[in-house]
């Protein structure tokens, strides 16, 4: 799969040491093979979620979706030291990376829906 915005991980794992392997482990998985759909996603990483959330209007404007709602894919990074928060278009193969966070942040952040 082609992986969007990899520096988001770069810069995580910059400021969050021990979530780096975990991270890099994800990168390896996800770009050695094309998923089809979450169920397939899903023999390789079990415990991903799906999130629906309003689309914020800054990615509605990088992204060309017309969605107002987006489906995010939640992985569980390093034990659940850091949560990586995608969107997949599995029909074009493509990761885009829309944020990286700790398991705080992303708390935070799933409250806002």
């Amino acid at each position: 799969m082609q992986i969007i915005a990899e520096h988001k991980l770069v810069e995580f794992a910059r400021r969050h040491s021990t979530s780096r392997s975990g991270l890099f482990r994800w990168l390896e998985l996800i770009g050695q093979r094309g998923f089809s759909s979450i169920n397939e996603l899903r023999e390789t990483f079990p415990h991903a979620d799906l999130v629906k959330k309003e689309t914020p209007v800054q990615l509605r404007q990088q992204v060309p979706y017309d969605n107002r709602e987006m489906i995010f894919t939640i992985f569980n990074i390093g034990g659940n030291k850091a949560r990586l928060i995608a969107i997949i278009r599995y029909e074009s193969q493509q990761v885009f990376i829309h944020e990286v966070l700790t398991h705080a942040e992303y708390d935070a952040w799933n409250r806002r829906r």
